[in-house]
C-alpha cells in the first residue's frame, strides 16, 4: 500500500491538508529521539572543576640551565601536586627578554643581566631580583684523538680570535683547527668572549673569529667534538660526555694547568667558572619564594650535584 508523507504520520486519520504539518512532526519526533538516547545527566558544557588547578610558574632563558631547571620543575611538581613549571630554553637573553616584557615568573641565565637590559626592564615597570642558584665551570673540550691536553687563557684567546688556527702552534699535530661556539643569544657564549677570548679586558674590542661555527646547542657541540679530530669548544661542565675530551686550563703559562670539577672550582683553582642565576620580576613570594626557596635548599641543590653541576657552597 502506497502512504503519502502525511498519510504515513496519520495512518487512518485525517492530519489535514495544511502541507507544513508534517515537516513540523518529523523535527519533533526526531528530537525526542535524541534526547531519549542521550545519557542521563550528561553536561552539555565543561564542567570547569575538572580542570586542572594550581598555580603555574613560567620558567625561560638558558640553555645550560635547561636540563637542571627541568630536573628541579619535575622533582618538586611531584611534591608539590598544587604546582605546574613550564620550563623552556632558547638561551640567557631568551629568557632575559621574556623577563623585561613580563612573560615569564623566573628568567634563567648563566651570565649577569647588562645594564642596559637592567633600564629596559626598569622602564617597563619591572624590578629584576637576581638568585646564584648554582655554579658552573665551562669546559674546554677537544676529540679523544687530539694529543693537546692543556692549554692557558692566552693560548684560548688567540685560538678563537682566528690568530692560531694550526694544532701544531700549541704543541699538536699539523692540522687545522675548527672552532665551535654557542650562538650570540647564549650567556654561555657572552661569558666565554668577555672572560676568554676578551680575557676580561672591558675595554676590549676582540671578537669571535668569523670561522667559528655558532652552535644553536650543547649537543651540537658536543656532537661536532666527538666525530671531528680537528675540533675545539667550550660548554658547561654539565654537559661534556664521554666522547669528549677536557683540557686542562692555565692562567699563565707557568701554570697551574687545572681541570674543572666541583672542587676546582670551589677552591677557585679553574680559572674559567661562573655562578648560574635566575631572575624574579621584584622580591618573589607565595608559590614562587616557595619554589625558589626548595632549589637552594638541600633538596635542590643535591639535583645541582647529580647533573654535574657545582653546587653552592653552605656558609
Amino acid at each position: 500500500m502506497y502512504y503519502s508523507l502525511p498519510e504515513f504520520f496519520c495512518p487512518g486519520k485525517t492530519c489535514g491538508t495544511n502541507t507544513f504539518v508534517w515537516p513540523l512532526s518529523i523535527l519533533f519526533i526526531l528530537s525526542l529521539a535524541l534526547l531519549a538516547c542521550s545519557p542521563q545527566g550528561t553536561p552539555t558544557t565543561t564542567d570547569s572543576s575538572a580542570q586542572p588547578t594550581g598555580k603555574l610558574l613560567q620558567n625561560k632563558g638558558s640553555d645550560t640551565i635547561v636540563n637542571l631547571a627541568l630536573a628541579w620543575a619535575e622533582a618538586y611538581m611531584g611534591s608539590h601536586p598544587n604546582v605546574r613549571i613550564s620550563v623552556t630554553g632558547g638561551g640567557s637573553g631568551t629568557g632575559i627578554a621574556a623577563l623585561i616584557n613580563g612573560t615569564v615568573d623566573i628568567a634563567n641565565a648563566s651570565r649577569a643581566m647588562k645594564d642596559k637590559e637592567i633600564e629596559s626592564a626598569e622602564a617597563n615597570g619591572v624590578d629584576p631580583v637576581k638568585f646564584t642558584i648554582a655554579r658552573d665551570a665551562i669546559a674546554v673540550v677537544v676529540n679523544p684523538h687530539n694529543p693537546i691536553d692543556q692549554l692557558t687563557i692566552d693560548q684560548l684567546s688567540d685560538i678563537y680570535t682566528g690568530k692560531i688556527t694550526n694544532w701544531k702552534e700549541v704543541g699538536g699535530e699539523d692540522r687545522p683547527i675548527v672552532l665551535t661556539s654557542r650562538e650570540s643569544n647564549s650567556g654561555t657564549y657572552v661569558y666565554f668572549l668577555e672572560h676568554i677570548v676578551r680575557k676580561g679586558d672591558k675595554k676590549s674590542k676582540l671578537l669571535f673569529s668569523p670561522e667559528a661555527l655558532l652552535l644553536p646547542s650543547s649537543e651540537g657541540i658536543s656532537l661536532e667534538t666527538s666525530r671531528n679530530p680537528n675540533a675545539i669548544g667550550y660548554d658547561g661542565l654539565g654537559y661534556v660526555t664521554p666522547e669528549q675530551k677536557t683540557l686542562r686550563i692555565a692562567r699563565t703559562p707557568a701554570g697551574p694547568f687545572v681541570a674543572p670539577s666541583v672542587e676546582t672550582v670551589n677552591s677557585g683553582d679553574y680559572p674559567i667558572a661562573r655562578p648560574l642565576y635566575m631572575y624574579t620580576n621584584g622580591q618573589p613570594s607565595g608559590e614562587i619564594k616557595a619554589y625558589l626557596d626548595w632549589i637552594l635548599g638541600d633538596e635542590g641543590q643535591a639535583i645541582v650535584k647529580k647533573l654535574g653541576f657545582v653546587p653552592l657552597q653552605r656558609k
